[in-house]
Parts: C-alpha cells; sequence; structure tokens
C-alpha cells in the first residue's frame, strides 16, 4: 500500500501526530506490516490536508513548537475504503538480515552461526510473548485480532524453524572458504 493509504488506516484508530503515526509503523500495531518514515509520513499527510483526506489541527505545547494532530475525515475514510477495495495487495517482501547472514553460513564460523541463531531465537521467543500479551486487549473476532494471530504464526513457524535446524546451521558452518577476490600476481 503507498503512504497515503497506511497514514490513512493508522488514522482509523484515531487522531495521531506525524511522530505517533511513524512510531505504529515502527512499534506498534502496522510495525510486522507496513513501513513509513518521517520523510515520506509528513509529505503524504500535508498532501492528504490539501485534498480534504484529513484535518490538522495545531496543539499548542510549553518551550516546544506546537504539535499536529491529524484526523481522518468522511472523505479519507471513502478514500481508504476505495483503496482496500479495489487494489489488490502487492506480493509480500521478506529482507532479513539473518536470512542473507544464514545464506553464507559455510563461510563463518561455527560459533558465529550459533550466537546470531541463539539470539534470534530468543527475539522469536520475546515478541511472541508480547504478541501474547497483545491478544488480551481483543474480546471479539475481528481482523485486528485475526492479523495478530497471522503474526503469532508467521513467528512461531520461523522459532520452530531455527529450533529445528540450528545444529544443521552450525554443521555447515565454517565449511567453505570464500572465493579469492583477486588472483595471485
Amino acid at each position: 500500500m503507498d503512504i497515503k493509504t497506511t497514514c490513512l488506516g493508522v488514522l482509523m484508530l484515531g487522531a495521531a501526530s506525524g511522530y505517533e503515526i511513524r512510531k505504529s509503523f515502527e512499534e506498534g500495531p502496522f510495525s510486522h506490516f507496513a513501513e513509513g518514515g518521517f520523510g515520506s509520513i509528513y509529505p503524504a499527510l500535508t498532501k492528504m490536508t490539501q485534498e480534504g483526506l484529513v484535518t490538522c489541527t495545531a496543539h499548542q505545547q510549553e518551550k516546544r513548537p506546537a504539535k499536529k494532530v491529524y484526523q481522518i475525515t468522511d472523505a479519507g475514510w471513502t478514500h481508504l475504503e476505495t483503496a482496500m477495495r479495489d487494489k489488490i495487495p502487492g506480493e509480500d517482501k521478506i529482507k532479513s538480515d539473518l536470512l542473507f547472514m544464514l545464506f553464507f553460513a559455510d563461510w563463518q564460523s561455527p560459533e558465529r552461526i550459533a550466537r546470531v541463531i541463539d539470539a534470534r531465537i530468543a527475539f522469536y521467543q520475546q515478541k511472541l510473548d508480547e504478541m501474547a500479551d497483545c491478544g488480551t486487549q481483543f474480546d471479539t473476532i475481528s481482523g485486528r485480532s485475526l492479523v495478530l494471530g497471522y503474526g503469532i504464526a508467521v513467528f512461531q513457524a520461523s522459532l520452530d524453524y531455527l529450533v529445528a535446524n540450528r545444529e544443521a546451521f552450525i554443521e555447515v558452518a565454517g565449511q567453505a572458504q570464500p572465493p579469492l577476490l583477486h588472483a595471485a600476481e
């Protein structure tokens, strides 16, 4: 989805500043499946304000610039609804530093691979614990609770795979030498 659509989605949960919108992409409910940085959020908010998709209210703060809080309008909801109805979701993209490192496991030491995998197993377990805590906020089945369940399933599958294949990754580690980039002269 484009940044306008994802910002409108965040604003469907309630009024928010640009900073709060960004936080929802970094560590909030959208952190696992949507992106948005300051460089794209603020221009999108400015354009959406001009188009009447959101309103902007300045809240004065002591010794700081006014905090701009954005709220979705009826036109914004219509835009979001149309985007969700008419757009075909793009292909999911998985970008992972972990997978990149493990791709080259045979060129790294077994100790390094063990540390990397153990750290990721701990990370997945922590995320699963956090997600389980999030689940207590949903009293009924909703899109939000079902997406949370999907996220839990993905993290659990990733955790299970690393636990099941940890020793195999360690076994192949150090088995190959990187190719020489320059032939001896």
